[in-house]
């Protein structure tokens, strides 16, 4: 056979056998020079563009390429150990190590650059869809065209071309140190199988649940006023990373042998053909990955809990809009608002206006504070709120000796928790006015101007608010003591009231606001944001799916022998698949739950800070996750039916 016929054949059982690493190079490819299609173009140019995100796609590409590197240069490792046998070969009938170099240089030349180029016209044929989508999400009407970039495609060669000298520098090495003999126990020496487990391995399986456990129970308490200054909330959160990153290569170090040993230990050591397929394999392989799947649900984690902060802003960007602006607009100035008012006339748009003065008042909230702030010198009895009437509301009718507070949105509520009754005290200038304190309300009755984007606005009876409006400290007054709000009765001319609000002048402007501005720019940032993370998170979501895959079948090339004896003992294909079934249940369910773990407590622990809805867009989240990720799972699986239909 020649070197030509060697090089070719290899390159046919590498192509069959290892195509999701073709499939996830081509996708990558693809997707850096979508990316950086994406940052060339006109659009992403601050002066001219769309949307200024030409710096966050820029960030997102150098990330694109760090996960790229470790999957290529991690796989490679995976497939050179895996030809080792075959280099020995090679090296017995006579070829030297720099031939061999050569050949396997040439295969994966033909490989890797066969597939880039495949991947850059994906990613080509590709690129409109991905801008459109960008478009679709950062919610900007604009055409997306196709465009070819020679900048983009320079970039992507040179990238990629060094990881491929990367690649080939690890294969040179790895054929230089072996020897003929050490070729032929590469394989065998890859996976570290102890069959019994150690003391040692329970205390650490045991610290590993605990750690994890801790950090999950302080992220509970994060924001609940336990760790009220700067520096006890930055060593709380330094302590709950590492405790989880260290609890869970704990976790695979030793609890799941520990875990497992259990489950054994009850049955008396008899276990069924399901369970030696599945809870033995996983007792004696978790361990030695135990650093690989560490890495894995870590930036499982990361990716699931980034995307579901970004995606709870953008679900939740008109609800929290409408907190902070009641109306479709607010304003804080007649004059202003008069001339408005006159511009939706003469465009026969109908609207409805409403107006409620506002007065700030120093409120003693001491005895209905149930977190203690006096760690943030915060005098709880000069505590300034805005206030109002309860007639000019509509809220509640309150009693001359009531007030009642509205508008506590959630990250307040957990800085500063009140209780559900008490007895406060309103001051004016010259005198204190006892009252009674009745509760809490969701309403937003006015803009946050007045109540600097998160504190509450207290509601006192009609008289009681005439007296404080007479007694008021104009030390304490806003620039504005009137909210006048503005909804436009027919929807459909809401898009032109708006123009006509830019056109007065009174957008981008912090005393007046539009409902609708401030809704789209919060779509348009956090769009942004969740389109980068997303696509970031299906690449590691990818690639590492195909490293987990890549392991079974080396796992499944190893365990061959057993099923050959399995099958000449009696036992059919069936029952051997639904050992494996569970086996990758296991391998691929255990990684990815303890990722969905670790970011289900990340988010709940901070998501009041993005917005004003968590569980739907977190659930839909870690569907899709789940969903994509299990493909992986399912693919194993087939591959190792194959592996038993061939062992007898």
């Amino acid at each position: 056979m020649s070197v030509n016929q060697l090089i070719f054949r290899n390159l046919k059982k590498n192509l069959r056998n290892y195509y999701l690493y073709v499939f996830a190079l081509i996708f990558s490819v693809g997707l850096y020079f979508a990316f950086v299609t994406l940052q060339y173009d006109p659009s992403m140019d601050p002066a001219e563009g769309t949307i200024k995100g030409a710096a966050g796609i820029k960030t997102a590409s150098i990330l694109l390429v760090v996960i790229v590197s470790v999957f290529l240069l991690y796989a490679n490792n995976i497939f050179i150990k895996r030809r080792s046998k075959e280099i020995g070969l090679l090296q017995l009938i006579g070829m030297t190590k720099g031939r061999i170099f050569r050949i396997l240089s040439a295969e994966n030349f033909i490989l890797y650059f066969g597939s880039m180029v495949i991947g850059i016209l994906v990613g080509f044929s590709f690129s409109k869809l991905i801008i459109m989508i960008l478009f679709k999400s950062t919610g900007v009407d604009a055409i997306a065209t196709l465009r070819f970039s020679t900048q983009a495609l320079l970039q992507t060669v040179i990238v990629f071309s060094i990881l491929y000298v990367c690649l080939m520098l690890m294969n040179f090495l790895f054929i230089k140190k072996q020897t003929i003999l050490s070729l032929f126990r590469v394989l065998s020496s890859t996976e570290e199988q102890i069959k019994k487990i150690s003391l040692f391995e329970v205390i650490i399986g045991l610290i590993g649940i605990g750690l994890i456990s801790s950090g999950y129970f302080i992220s509970t308490k994060l924001f609940d006023g336990d760790f009220v200054t700067t520096n006890a909330l930055f060593f709380a959160m330094i302590y709950i990373l590492g405790s989880v990153i260290v609890g869970t290569y704990l976790f695979y170090k030793g609890s799941v042998r520990f875990i497992f040993h259990l489950i054994r230990k009850q049955k008396n050591g008899y276990l069924n053909i399901n369970e030696v397929l599945s809870l033995s394999s996983i007792m004696f392989r978790m361990k030695s990955n135990s650093f690989l799947l560490t890495i894995i649900t870590t930036v499982s984690a990361l990716a699931i809990g980034l995307l579901s902060l970004s995606y709870i802003s953008y679900y939740s960007a008109e609800k929290t809009a409408a907190n902070r602006v009641p109306a479709d607009f607010s304003l804080t100035d007649a004059e202003l608002a008069d001339t408005y008012k006159s511009l939706l006339d003469e465009n026969d748009i109908a609207y409805q206006e409403e107006v409620i003065e506002v007065v700030q008042v120093l409120i003693d909230v001491e005895s209905i504070m149930e977190t203690n702030l006096e760690e943030l010198n915060i005098d709880l009895m000069a505590f300034s709120l805005p206030t109002v009437s309860d007639t000019s509301v509509g809220i509640r009718d309150l009693k001359p000796n009531e007030t009642l507070f509205t508008g506590y949105n959630d990250l307040m509520q957990k800085f500063m928790t009140l209780k559900d009754s008490g007895n406060i005290e309103l001051k004016g200038k010259t005198k204190t006015i006892p009252q009674k304190y009745v509760g809490l309300e969701r309403e937003y009755p006015i803009s946050w101007y007045f109540t600097d984007g998160g504190l509450p606005v207290a509601i006192v009876d009609e008289t009681v608010f005439e007296q404080l409006k007479e007694d008021k400290n104009t030390e304490i007054q806003p620039a504005s003591s009137f909210y006048i709000g503005i909804d436009i009765k027919d929807k459909d001319k809401l898009e032109k009231a708006n123009a006509l609000f830019a056109e007065a002048g009174l957008a981008g402007r912090f005393e007046h606001d539009s409902r609708l501005d401030m809704s789209n720019d919060t779509k348009k940032s956090m769009g942004l944001a969740m389109f980068i993370v997303g696509f970031l998170g299906l690449t590691f979501l990818i690639t590492s799916g195909c490293i987990l895959y890549f392991k079974q079948m080396d796992e499944s090339e190893e365990e061959k022998p057993n099923y050959t004896i399995l099958r000449k003992l009696g036992f059919t294909q069936g029952d051997l698949l639904r050992g494996i079934k569970a086996k990758q249940l296991f391998n691929f369910g255990i990684p990815l739950l303890i990722g969905l773990l670790h970011s289900y407590f990340a988010v709940q622990s901070g998501w009041f800070l993005f917005g004003e809805e968590v569980w739907t867009p977190m659930i839909i989240v870690m569907v899709i996750y789940t969903g994509l990720y299990s493909i992986f799972g399912l693919l194993s699986v087939l591959y190792y039916k194959k592996i038993i239909k061939d062992a007898l």
